[in-house]
């Protein structure tokens, strides 16, 4: 088994809003930042390593976590979103959502978490709507699944110095607000009237890696503008 180097991340979905965001915070902290994401890759100084693959397809992801086997925390910021009401949700489109919300964190899970080792760190980027959110019940499943996933690993790791947490977002600034397959179900702006910024998201995932949060553990940690009151 490959040593953990102390100061190496794996960050999904790298190339753009959360994920890019969480992997440029992470450098400037010092950790050497290798990204996965489907898009090719960006022309930005923070990614030490890159690999593109399509995290709904296994064989892909299992090639590019291998590569980066070794890595002492790992953040799973990959996602997207698919609406719809009851009568008119698509299977096609909640296979895909499990897929990379689901299969691929526990796909990562299995490969990186091992050789963390004490002080290693699992971070994965949920919603507040795991709680169920009308016309997103297949991205909610989705993403409720996250939480029972971080919850049970947290419980599992924790004798191995590895925390596990995950952290949840109201409507974020980022491309998915504008992404058409969500147009029937409109996002809604937090009470402090505002959406959260990304920037904001990777300040508590920076907190999160670091040494001062290693009694964190196994927590669903909102930031959600006052969605949620």
């Amino acid at each position: 088994m490959q040593a953990a180097s102390p100061r190496r991340v794996v960050v999904t979905g790298c190339a753009s809003g959360i994920g890019a965001a969480i992997a440029r915070r992470l450098a400037e902290d010092g950790w050497q930042v290798a990204g996965i994401d489907r898009s090719e890759r960006p022309d930005v100084p923070w990614l030490v390593d890159y690999m593109q693959a399509d995290l709904a397809y296994p064989d892909q992801l299992a090639r590019s976590a291998q590569a980066f086997a070794g890595a002492r925390a790992l953040v799973h910021a990959a996602g997207l979103m698919r609406v719809g009401r009851l009568d008119r949700l698509d299977l096609t489109d909640g296979a895909m959502m499990w897929a990379v919300h689901v299969q691929a964190l526990t796909q990562l899970a299995q490969i990186l978490c091992p050789a963390m080792g004490r002080g290693g760190r699992l971070l994965a980027i949920g919603s507040r709507t795991s709680a169920g959110a009308a016309g997103k019940s297949q991205y909610a499943a989705s993403k409720a699944a996250m939480v029972a996933l971080i919850r049970s690993w947290a419980s599992e790791l924790a004798p191995q110095g590895i925390t596990a947490n995950i952290i949840a977002p109201a409507a974020t600034a980022t491309p998915m607000l504008r992404d058409g397959a969500r147009a029937s179900v409109a996002p809604v702006v937090p009470p402090i009237g505002r959406y959260i910024e990304p920037e904001e998201i990777a300040a508590y995932a920076s907190f999160l890696l670091s040494d001062q949060a290693g009694a964190i553990t196994g927590q669903e940690l909102l930031i959600c503008g006052g969605a949620s009151l």
